[in-house]
């Protein structure tokens, strides 16, 4: 027998449109379980509100995106956050990606410590988003308008996060940065 050619026209979207979406799921699961150990690593305040914003940006975009392979009749990954720890496949390793001993060190780390390490680490993870979405637009994927909209939107968050991450990093190695106001 051989394979018909699917006669679905109305698909707008592309195999790359798919595996960004799953992807950026995983994606955002690690960075959940990253931001989630926050309180109970004795992270400082500004660290804190920081995750706090990251789980719940990341937990709505995670939401969307499964609603968008869900009506597409795509599977849907639904990761545990906790099983990101020890389940570090091979096609979980995308750009960004913590590995298990980057989680593991994260983990071990408390106060200070693990202020400096969770933000060299979530640049790194966030650069990691901004790969994916630059490969998906080289791809030419991307321009079906909801995966257009979340890779831009992924594209800039985690720039402006990474931003104030770079800010808060040099804050605690280099102590507070002069205002560049004028008085």
């Amino acid at each position: 027998q051989t394979a018909t050619p699917s006669t679905d026209t109305t698909r707008d979207y592309t195999p790359a449109d798919v595996a960004f979406m799953s992807g950026m799921i995983y994606h955002h699961t690690q960075a959940l379980l990253i931001a989630g150990w926050a309180p109970s690593h004795g992270a400082g305040a500004d660290l804190r509100v920081l995750c706090e914003r990251i789980i719940n940006a990341q937990k709505d975009e995670i939401k969307i995106m499964g609603t968008w392979l869900a009506e597409r009749h795509e599977p849907v990954p639904h990761p545990e956050p906790e099983h990101m720890m020890h389940a570090m496949s091979d096609h979980m390793m995308m750009p960004g990606m913590l590995s298990a001993e980057q989680l593991a060190q994260l983990d071990r780390a408390r106060g200070e410590d693990f202020d400096e390490t969770f933000l060299r680490f979530m640049i790194q993870h966030h650069e990691g988003a901004i790969t994916m979405v630059n490969d998906l637009f080289a791809k030419g994927a991307g321009e079906e308008n909801p995966v257009y909209k979340i890779a831009s939107s992924v594209f800039a968050d985690q720039t402006t996060e990474i931003e104030r991450m770079q800010r808060m990093l040099a804050a605690r190695m280099f102590g507070p940065l002069p205002s560049t106001n004028p008085r």
